[in-house]
Protein backbone atom coordinates (compact mmCIF):
# COMPACT_ATOMS: atom_id res chain seq x y z
CA UNK A 1 0.00 0.00 0.00
CA UNK A 2 1.08 3.56 -0.69
CA UNK A 3 0.20 6.12 1.99
CA UNK A 4 0.25 9.90 2.14
CA UNK A 5 0.72 11.51 5.57
CA UNK A 6 -0.34 15.15 5.87
CA UNK A 7 1.01 16.45 9.19
CA UNK A 8 2.54 19.88 9.78
CA UNK A 9 4.39 18.94 12.97
CA UNK A 10 7.84 17.91 11.72
CA UNK A 11 8.64 15.63 14.65
CA UNK A 12 5.36 13.74 14.49
CA UNK A 13 5.28 13.66 10.69
CA UNK A 14 8.76 12.20 10.45
CA UNK A 15 8.02 9.68 13.20
CA UNK A 16 4.83 8.53 11.47
CA UNK A 17 6.60 8.19 8.14
CA UNK A 18 9.42 6.12 9.63
CA UNK A 19 7.04 3.95 11.65
CA UNK A 20 4.78 3.18 8.69
CA UNK A 21 7.76 2.42 6.45
CA UNK A 22 8.88 -0.10 9.07
CA UNK A 23 5.41 -1.64 8.82
CA UNK A 24 6.04 -2.31 5.13
CA UNK A 25 4.26 0.62 3.46
CA UNK A 26 5.44 3.17 0.92
CA UNK A 27 4.93 6.55 2.63
CA UNK A 28 5.03 10.13 1.37
CA UNK A 29 4.73 13.05 3.77
CA UNK A 30 3.44 16.61 3.32
CA UNK A 31 3.34 19.42 5.88
CA UNK A 32 0.88 21.67 4.01
CA UNK A 33 -2.66 20.80 3.02
CA UNK A 34 -2.57 22.97 -0.09
CA UNK A 35 -0.06 20.57 -1.67
CA UNK A 36 -2.34 17.57 -1.29
CA UNK A 37 -4.31 18.22 -4.48
CA UNK A 38 -1.22 18.11 -6.65
CA UNK A 39 0.06 15.02 -4.85
CA UNK A 40 -3.10 12.96 -5.37
CA UNK A 41 -3.37 14.16 -8.97
CA UNK A 42 0.11 12.88 -9.75
CA UNK A 43 0.13 9.69 -7.69
CA UNK A 44 -2.37 7.00 -6.73
CA UNK A 45 -2.62 6.56 -2.95
CA UNK A 46 -4.38 3.79 -1.04
CA UNK A 47 -4.89 5.89 2.10
CA UNK A 48 -4.42 9.47 3.31
CA UNK A 49 -3.62 10.14 6.98
CA UNK A 50 -4.81 13.70 7.39
CA UNK A 51 -4.23 16.06 10.31
CA UNK A 52 -7.00 18.66 10.77
CA UNK A 53 -4.86 21.45 12.26
CA UNK A 54 -2.83 22.43 9.21
CA UNK A 55 -1.38 25.83 8.34
CA UNK A 56 -3.27 27.69 5.64
CA UNK A 57 -6.03 25.43 4.37
CA UNK A 58 -7.36 23.27 7.20
CA UNK A 59 -7.60 19.51 7.05
CA UNK A 60 -11.39 19.70 6.87
CA UNK A 61 -11.18 22.08 3.92
CA UNK A 62 -8.72 19.77 2.20
CA UNK A 63 -11.04 16.83 2.75
CA UNK A 64 -14.05 18.72 1.43
CA UNK A 65 -12.00 19.80 -1.59
CA UNK A 66 -10.96 16.23 -2.35
CA UNK A 67 -14.51 14.95 -2.15
CA UNK A 68 -15.86 17.87 -4.19
CA UNK A 69 -13.41 16.97 -6.95
CA UNK A 70 -14.59 13.32 -6.73
CA UNK A 71 -11.34 12.03 -5.22
CA UNK A 72 -12.50 8.92 -3.40
CA UNK A 73 -9.20 7.91 -1.80
CA UNK A 74 -9.83 6.69 1.77
CA UNK A 75 -8.99 9.24 4.47
CA UNK A 76 -8.05 8.56 8.09
CA UNK A 77 -8.20 11.74 10.17
CA UNK A 78 -5.52 12.34 12.83
CA UNK A 79 -6.32 15.17 15.21
CA UNK A 80 -6.25 16.44 18.77
CA UNK A 81 -9.86 17.57 18.43
CA UNK A 82 -11.77 14.93 20.38
CA UNK A 83 -15.20 16.53 20.71
CA UNK A 84 -18.24 14.77 19.27
CA UNK A 85 -18.93 17.75 17.01
CA UNK A 86 -15.41 17.54 15.57
CA UNK A 87 -15.71 13.83 14.87
CA UNK A 88 -19.10 14.30 13.23
CA UNK A 89 -17.77 17.18 11.10
CA UNK A 90 -14.87 15.08 9.88
CA UNK A 91 -17.00 12.07 9.02
CA UNK A 92 -19.64 14.24 7.35
CA UNK A 93 -16.92 15.88 5.25
CA UNK A 94 -16.01 12.47 3.85
CA UNK A 95 -13.51 10.89 6.25
CA UNK A 96 -13.53 7.10 6.52
CA UNK A 97 -12.12 6.83 10.03
CA UNK A 98 -10.95 9.04 12.88
CA UNK A 99 -8.10 8.75 15.42
CA UNK A 100 -7.58 11.31 18.19
CA UNK A 101 -4.19 12.41 19.46
CA UNK A 102 -2.37 11.21 21.39
CA UNK A 103 -2.73 7.73 19.95
CA UNK A 104 -0.75 4.53 20.28
CA UNK A 105 1.20 3.55 17.16
CA UNK A 106 0.04 -0.10 17.29
CA UNK A 107 -3.58 1.11 17.14
CA UNK A 108 -2.79 3.30 14.15
CA UNK A 109 -1.05 0.39 12.43
CA UNK A 110 -4.09 -1.82 13.05
CA UNK A 111 -6.41 0.75 11.48
CA UNK A 112 -4.15 1.07 8.44
CA UNK A 113 -4.12 -2.71 8.07
CA UNK A 114 -7.92 -2.69 8.23
CA UNK A 115 -8.00 -0.32 5.26
CA UNK A 116 -5.63 -2.64 3.45
CA UNK A 117 -7.95 -5.59 4.02
CA UNK A 118 -10.92 -3.64 2.69
CA UNK A 119 -8.93 -2.65 -0.37
CA UNK A 120 -7.98 -6.27 -1.01
CA UNK A 121 -11.55 -7.46 -0.39
CA UNK A 122 -10.49 -9.45 2.66
CA UNK A 123 -13.01 -9.58 5.52
CA UNK A 124 -10.55 -11.47 7.72
CA UNK A 125 -6.97 -10.50 8.65
CA UNK A 126 -5.61 -13.41 6.60
CA UNK A 127 -4.98 -13.91 2.90
CA UNK A 128 -4.85 -17.58 2.02
CA UNK A 129 -3.60 -18.87 -1.33
CA UNK A 130 -2.87 -22.57 -1.67
CA UNK A 131 -0.29 -23.50 0.98
CA UNK A 132 0.41 -19.84 1.81
CA UNK A 133 -1.25 -17.93 4.63
CA UNK A 134 -0.49 -14.20 4.99
CA UNK A 135 -1.21 -12.70 8.41
CA UNK A 136 -1.85 -9.01 7.74
CA UNK A 137 -1.89 -8.24 11.47
CA UNK A 138 1.31 -10.03 12.46
CA UNK A 139 2.91 -9.25 9.07
CA UNK A 140 4.15 -12.75 8.42
CA UNK A 141 3.64 -15.58 5.94
CA UNK A 142 3.32 -19.25 6.83
CA UNK A 143 3.70 -22.22 4.48
CA UNK A 144 1.97 -25.37 5.68
CA UNK A 145 2.00 -23.78 9.14
CA UNK A 146 5.72 -22.96 9.13
CA UNK A 147 6.81 -19.32 9.22
CA UNK A 148 8.57 -18.16 6.05
CA UNK A 149 11.51 -15.82 6.73
CA UNK A 150 11.17 -12.79 4.43
CA UNK A 151 12.48 -9.24 4.35
CA UNK A 152 10.01 -6.35 4.56
CA UNK A 153 10.14 -5.78 0.81
CA UNK A 154 9.88 -9.45 -0.06
CA UNK A 155 6.86 -9.62 2.24
CA UNK A 156 5.21 -6.64 0.52
CA UNK A 157 5.77 -8.01 -2.98
CA UNK A 158 4.35 -11.39 -1.97
CA UNK A 159 1.36 -9.68 -0.34
CA UNK A 160 0.56 -7.95 -3.64
CA UNK A 161 0.81 -11.23 -5.54
CA UNK A 162 -1.34 -13.11 -3.01
CA UNK A 163 -4.00 -10.39 -2.88
CA UNK A 164 -4.24 -10.63 -6.67
CA UNK A 165 -3.85 -14.40 -6.95
CA UNK A 166 -4.78 -15.58 -10.44
CA UNK A 167 -4.18 -12.12 -11.92
CA UNK A 168 -1.06 -10.60 -13.39
CA UNK A 169 0.72 -7.95 -11.31
CA UNK A 170 2.90 -5.69 -13.45
CA UNK A 171 6.36 -4.47 -12.53
CA UNK A 172 5.06 -0.92 -12.74
CA UNK A 173 2.32 -1.67 -10.18
CA UNK A 174 4.93 -3.03 -7.78
CA UNK A 175 7.24 -0.04 -8.31
CA UNK A 176 4.37 2.42 -7.76
CA UNK A 177 3.42 0.68 -4.54
CA UNK A 178 6.93 0.45 -3.09
CA UNK A 179 8.90 3.29 -4.64
CA UNK A 180 8.53 5.73 -1.74
CA UNK A 181 11.19 3.77 0.16
CA UNK A 182 14.03 4.73 -2.19
CA UNK A 183 14.23 7.26 -5.00
CA UNK A 184 16.13 4.74 -7.11
CA UNK A 185 13.72 1.81 -6.60
CA UNK A 186 13.20 0.44 -10.10
CA UNK A 187 11.84 -2.41 -12.16
CA UNK A 188 15.28 -4.01 -11.95
CA UNK A 189 14.91 -4.07 -8.16
CA UNK A 190 11.53 -5.78 -8.56
CA UNK A 191 13.24 -8.55 -10.54
CA UNK A 192 15.69 -9.07 -7.67
CA UNK A 193 12.91 -9.42 -5.06
CA UNK A 194 10.89 -11.75 -7.29
CA UNK A 195 14.02 -13.88 -7.77
CA UNK A 196 14.52 -14.08 -4.00
CA UNK A 197 10.88 -14.96 -3.44
CA UNK A 198 11.11 -17.77 -5.98
CA UNK A 199 14.02 -19.22 -4.03
CA UNK A 200 12.07 -18.93 -0.76
CA UNK A 201 9.04 -20.66 -2.29
CA UNK A 202 10.91 -23.59 -3.81
CA UNK A 203 9.33 -26.88 -2.81
CA UNK A 204 6.25 -25.28 -1.24
CA UNK A 205 3.78 -25.96 -4.02
CA UNK A 206 3.55 -22.25 -4.83
CA UNK A 207 5.57 -20.31 -7.36
CA UNK A 208 5.80 -17.09 -9.33
CA UNK A 209 5.40 -17.17 -13.10
CA UNK A 210 6.74 -14.47 -15.40
CA UNK A 211 4.14 -13.40 -17.97
CA UNK A 212 6.37 -11.92 -20.64
CA UNK A 213 5.49 -8.38 -21.55
CA UNK A 214 3.10 -8.04 -18.62
CA UNK A 215 4.45 -8.97 -15.18
CA UNK A 216 4.14 -11.74 -12.60
CA UNK A 217 1.51 -14.25 -11.58
CA UNK A 218 1.30 -16.25 -8.37
CA UNK A 219 0.69 -19.87 -9.32
CA UNK A 220 -0.09 -22.32 -6.54
CA UNK A 221 0.51 -25.25 -8.89
CA UNK A 222 3.96 -24.10 -9.95
CA UNK A 223 7.14 -24.89 -8.05
CA UNK A 224 9.57 -23.09 -10.35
Amino acid sequence: MRLLVIEDDATLGHALQEFLIEQGYAVDWLQNGEHVYGAVAGQSYDLLLLDLNLPGESGLDVLRGLRASNRQVPVLILTARDGVEDRVAGLDAGADDYVTKPFELPELAARVRAFGRRRAGQAQPYIETGPLQFDTVGREVRVHGERLSLSVRELSVLEMLMARAGRVVTKRQIVNSLSAWDADFSENAVEVYVYRLRKRLEGTGAGIQTVRGFGYLLDIESVS
